[in-house]
Order: C-alpha cells, then sequence, then structure tokens
C-alpha cells in the first residue's frame, strides 16, 4: 500500500507538471490532473493539501529532475575546462528542446511569472530553486575564473545570477517565438562576449 500511494502520488507530480508546462498553473484544473490518471478527486487531497501545495512540490520535483540532468550534462565533461564543460551542459539543453515541436520553457520560470506575487510558499520554493542552480553553476564559474578563461572583474556568484537572468529570459522568448533561436544567441553572447576575460 504504501509503495502504491507513493507511486500515485508520483504520478500526480509527472502529470501536473506536464499539464503547468503546457497550460500554466492557472490553466490546470485538479479535475484535469486526476482524471488523466483515472483516479477520483478526492484522492488528490490524500496526497496534497491544496492545489498552491502541490504547485510548491511540483517545483521541488521538478528541480530534482533537471539537477539530475545537470548532473550527468556536467559529467560529460570536459572537467578540465569547466568554461567548456558548461558551455557544453547548455548546448545539450538546447538540443532537447529542438527535439519539441512545442517549446515550453522552463516550468520554474513559467510559474514564477504566474505564482510569485500571489503564493509566498510558491515564491520561496521557486527562490530556493534558483540559489541552488546558481550555486552549482558559480561552483564552474569560480574554477574557470581562476584557470583565466572567465572574467575576474565580477565575482563568480554575480554572473552566475546573471546567466540566470538572460537564461530564463531568452526562454521566454523561445515560447513566444516557437523557436530555439534566442536560447542560442544567449548562450553565444554569454560565452563568447559577456563572460570572456576583460
Amino acid at each position: 500500500m504504501v509503495r502504491e500511494n507513493i507511486h500515485i502520488k508520483e504520478k500526480l507530480l509527472e502529470v501536473g507538471a506536464t499539464l503547468f508546462c503546457e497550460r500554466g498553473y492557472h490553466g490546470t484544473g485538479i479535475q484535469e490532473i486526476v482524471d488523466a490518471l483515472s483516479i477520483p478527486k478526492g484522492s488528490f487531497y490524500s496526497y496534497f493539501k491544496s492545489k498552491e501545495g502541490f504547485a510548491a512540490e511540483i517545483v521541488k520535483h521538478y528541480a530534482d529532475h533537471v539537477s539530475e540532468v545537470w548532473t550527468i550534462l556536467i559529467a560529460k565533461g570536459p572537467d578540465d575546462d569547466p568554461l567548456k564543460m558548461l558551455r557544453n551542459a547548455f548546448e545539450s539543453i538546447i538540443q532537447s528542446q529542438d527535439a519539441c515541436r512545442v517549446k515550453t520553457g522552463c516550468l520554474i520560470g513559467n510559474l514564477a511569472g504566474e505564482l510569485a506575487e500571489s503564493s509566498e510558499l510558491c515564491r520561496g520554493t521557486l527562490k530556493s530553486v534558483m540559489v541552488t542552480w546558481c550555486d552549482r553553476v558559480a561552483y564552474h564559474l569560480e574554477r574557470a575564473q581562476v584557470q583565466g578563461t572567465v572574467r575576474r572583474d565580477i565575482k563568480a556568484d554575480k554572473l552566475a545570477q546573471f546567466c540566470w537572468d538572460a537564461w530564463e529570459g531568452s526562454l521566454l522568448r523561445m515560447k513566444i517565438e516557437n523557436s530555439t533561436e534566442p536560447i542560442r544567441d544567449c548562450v553565444s553572447l554569454l560565452f563568447d562576449v559577456f563572460l570572456k576575460p576583460k
């Protein structure tokens, strides 16, 4: 029974994440989510107290998945060139977006636009995810600064925050244009211009 409950909760999170990506938080109803799994609506509330709480759990679930993807991409290296390692990771993500017919962007950025002002719970969860991502990128940027391949006039944590801002903004443009050109341009400008040593 415990295993089945965990399975149902995971499925709810997966379906919710997919629908939130496609239709947004406000465009997705709980009924649609439970219908997709053919379970009673009351079952949803056995796992989540509210739609808001569900959204916060989805943010964590999605962030864990993205973290796993980043771990795999970073592990591909090259470990002795952290700047190239980061660029390769970004370019792999662009390739995965190329394979999608509809460009849904980043669920974190999408939900931030919908919920950051109206839900303190979700805003806090979104912020935590952002900080974790920036810390990870900052670590590799700092390694690159030591090697002399990244500018040193701005601290690595600030560079990472700018990379987040630029990347999330370009993902929004990607959604509008339904094209990966904006994220390709973003990565090119970040790595070929902005991050280069002065």
